[in-house]
């Protein structure tokens, strides 16, 4: 390969590379509420481990926000725009966390708050699994995260990869999404249901 060819095709990666941190910007701007079915597989520091989880995301810019997990237990976290509710079905348990302690350089923060580049050094990162991929590197340090992947395919989100403090990480691959969708206001609303424990944080 001559070098001219050679040079040419490192400007057109490069350029391809670019726009991946343009697919995120242009999610975070223009799509302002979406709705996807996930998988999420967790595995340890080591790569010992791997648990496998399903289920629900719903968002409505800003910073509202579902998680349903279905299986393998069900739990849900809501957020309202002013609280975060985390709730385990089966220790009938509510966690509550004011929004601005909670959400912060969060991957919730990341897909559906309103301050992207405030948050996160974004960095285009090579293309794999058939996507463009974007790392978001949380600007204050010594957080509970530290990065993220997002990947795109053409312009619809497709994966995430988080990799948390401890070093444990976590892979969520969407399916069936659909993006600047009517989401009613009550699936952000939670209310504790009767005789739950609700830990106020």
């Amino acid at each position: 390969m001559n070098k001219l060819l050679l040079a040419a095709l490192l400007v057109l990666a490069g350029a391809a590379h670019a726009d991946s941190v343009e697919l995120l910007r242009d999610f975070a701007q223009n799509v302002r509420s979406a709705s996807a079915s996930f998988t999420q597989t967790v595995t340890s520091p080591d790569g010992a481990k791997k648990k496998t989880s399903s289920g629900q995301f719903e968002f409505v810019r800003p910073n509202r926000f579902r998680f349903t997990y279905a299986k393998p237990f069900e739990q849900q976290i809501v957020a309202d725009g002013q609280k975060v509710w985390l709730y385990d079905v089966d220790l009938n348990q509510v966690t509550v966390r004011p929004m601005a302690q909670a959400l912060g350089a969060t991957p919730a923060a990341l897909l559906a708050g309103a301050t992207l580049d405030k948050e996160f050094d974004l960095k285009a990162v090579p293309a794999a699994e058939g996507l463009e991929w974007v790392q978001a590197t949380p600007r204050v340090k010594d957080g509970p995260i530290q990065s993220m992947r997002v990947g795109f395919r053409g312009k619809e989100l497709a994966a995430l990869d988080i990799v948390d403090a401890f070093g444990q990480r976590s892979a969520l691959r969407f399916t069936g999404l659909q993006q600047n969708i009517q989401l009613a206001d009550e699936q952000f609303r939670f209310t504790p249901p009767k005789g739950a424990d609700v830990i106020q944080q």
